[in-house]
């Protein structure tokens, strides 16, 4: 277990995913400091102090002082841009010159330099970066969040996507939020490990439609969409070249069945078993009032 003189730092604590994170570790008493751009928006929790990096992951001397004293750190996927890869391995370089001694990294599932999805390149290259400090590490590689599943669904209860019938496991960020506190509490047990976080059953997208459309009544239904199709669909003046190829190819990873993974590590390291896409539906009863097909 974590020394009580082990501090935890936690980054993304302001986003949705390190607060879940953050809160947990409050509740189990872990001393731990909360790494964010603006503090203000910091959670209000027992046991934790605030540091502020306000110019990010791409703050190298910034980020370097904020995480100044902290032990194990968790390091969360900054927001998906163009400069995510560097953003990340800035993010790496301040925490060994910080002397972070662990670091514990939300990568994605099948994280490669030849992934189908883009943005899995990118985790592959921080995960790279890691090893490459000799700092202990441990990488959470999350499936599709179950989360979002429901918005993907258009206003006109329909999914569309290339992923054919290619099958995903997507998993809770609540079970993710739990797999990661608990990794984070007793990091030299875990160290140099790669978990593969997912939900219970894989699920093709057009079973994610029923699933959803048993939740709710809606008449929900999967569009498998052609390549071509699948491009011009995501165009837009608002929308960059980056962002419809990590759109289009996350379908093409589902397709190509490297997400058609279920994996026991939830079971592993959070004690209980994940949740179902049906069980995350419930626990979000407005999640699907976007639709207005009826």
């Amino acid at each position: 277990m974590t020394a009580p003189d082990q501090l935890i730092g936690v980054t993304g604590a302001s986003g949705a995913l390190g607060g879940r994170v953050a809160a947990r570790l409050a509740t189990a008493g872990a001393a731990q400091r909360l790494v964010v751009r603006d503090a203000a928006r910091a959670p209000q929790l027992g046991g934790a102090e605030v540091r502020a990096a306000p110019g990010g992951y791409a703050d190298h001397a910034g980020l370097t002082e904020a995480l100044a004293g902290v032990h194990t750190l968790l390091l969360v996927s900054a927001a998906e841009s163009e400069t995510r890869a560097d953003e990340h391995r800035s993010a790496v370089a301040a925490a060994a010159a910080a002397g972070v001694a662990h670091v514990v990294y939300l990568s994605f599932l099948g994280a490669a330099a030849d992934a189908t999805f883009t943005l899995a390149r990118d985790h592959d290259a921080t995960e790279a970066a890691i090893r490459a400090t000799g700092v202990p590490f441990t990488f959470l590689r999350d499936s599709l969040y179950a989360d979002f599943v429901p918005g993907m669904v258009g206003a006109d209860g329909v999914l569309r996507g290339p992923a054919g019938s290619g099958r995903v496991a997507p998993v809770a960020r609540d079970d993710v939020a739990d797999a990661a506190a608990a990794v984070l509490l007793d990091p030299a047990t875990h160290a140099g490990a790669t978990y593969d976080l997912t939900g219970p059953e894989a699920l093709t997208l057009a079973e994610a439609c029923a699933v959803m459309a048993q939740f709710s009544g809606l008449p929900l239904q999967y569009h498998a969409e052609e390549l071509q199709e699948a491009f011009e669909s995501r165009m837009g003046p608002d929308v960059a070249d980056f962002e419809i190829d990590a759109w289009v190819t996350s379908y093409l990873a589902i397709r190509e069945g490297e997400l058609d993974i279920v994996s026991p590590a939830v079971r592993t390291l959070a004690g209980h078993e994940p949740l179902g896409l049906l069980e995350v539906l419930e626990r979000r009863p407005g999640c699907l009032d976007h639709v207005t097909a009826r």
